[in-house]
């Protein structure tokens, strides 16, 4: 199967340096007509400069593609708005989002101020919603979307130094998870990417060999894959080094203990059944966990 994109538009945030860069210049390279939006601002979010997403451009240019710059922060609902109209008053449509704007104010929880865990909130998180927001009622029309959020391992797993982050990417993914519930009657598929990759944000974290196998380039397949045509949806992609793993949230079988004045020692002692994953599944929907609950209760009172 040839992953093509000829006839989509792409708008890509993040797109002057990193992975942005490489995601843009693949799907162009594959057809696709794309924005390349970055702030131009440094890794902690300060400073404006749109030198580097006009490089982008001009090197999709170059290669016989067609692509145009803009400089909105994805923060600003506004010029979020105007930078899909511009699309739209260029090429008519957006078929593909593509989520990956990002900053970092690492520190300790005990050391961290509370507006740095607010500013990455607001990129990462609201950057999204912004930016999804934006399209949505655009490719409800036209009953055809595909959208990428970017989560990350810090975000599903933790990492120290990253509470901000790790909060803001574990939310995105809660995002991912209703719009593509809500988006399936559309033909909007929604999926998230958790990508390893040096760049300029993880420079100094990692050197070396990792280093060199780590390239942007390495997680350009998964990002096709997700924002393809024949994309699946609700799906959590990781990768890097050019290996790919999936990411589940999964619910264990569990037990009905009851609510009676013992259960929380019952619940203390029988933990070990409740966390035992042999019979985990996959939630189609947060229902499930209820459905769950109120089935296990009332087999029980049916004895």
């Amino acid at each position: 199967m040839n992953l093509d994109f000829k006839g989509r538009v792409a708008i890509v945030t993040g797109a002057g340096g990193g992975l942005g860069r490489q995601y843009a210049l693949a799907l162009a390279a594959r057809g696709a007509k794309v924005v390349v939006n970055d702030l131009g601002g440094s890794l902690n979010g300060l400073g404006l400069s749109a030198s580097a997403a006009q490089q982008v451009v001009e090197e999709i240019r170059d290669a016989g593609g067609e692509a145009i710059v803009n400089g909105a922060s994805v923060t600003d609902f506004d010029a979020v708005q105007e930078m899909v109209r511009e699309a739209m008053d260029t090429w008519g449509r957006v078929d593909v989002l593509v989520n990956n704007a990002g900053i970092l104010r690492d520190r300790s929880f005990a050391k961290m101020d509370l507006a740095d865990f607010r500013l990455v909130m607001d990129v990462h998180l609201m950057g999204s919603v912004h930016c999804t927001k934006a399209v949505w009622e655009i490719m409800q029309q036209q009953r055809y979307g595909r959208i990428m959020m970017t989560t990350s391992s810090s975000g599903l797993y933790g990492n120290f130094g990253q509470a901000n982050y790790s909060a803001a990417k574990m939310a995105v993914v809660g995002l991912m998870q209703t719009l593509s519930i809500e988006g399936s009657k559309y033909n909007i598929h929604v999926n998230a990417l958790a990508p390893t990759a040096f760049t300029r944000m993880t420079e100094g974290l990692m050197e070396g060999p990792a280093a060199e196998m780590l390239r942007p380039e390495a997680v350009v397949p998964a990002m096709l894959v997700l924002t393809h045509e024949t994309a699946p949806t609700r799906t959590i992609l990781c990768a890097g080094a050019g290996t790919f793993e999936a990411a589940h949230i999964t619910l264990t079988d569990g037990i009905h203990i009851g609510t009676n004045a013992d259960s929380p020692e019952r619940l203390a002692n029988s933990l070990e059944l409740v966390l035992r994953r042999d019979c985990s599944v996959v939630p189609e929907a947060g229902s499930v966990q209820g459905r769950n609950e109120v089935g296990k209760a009332a087999a029980t009172l049916s004895r």
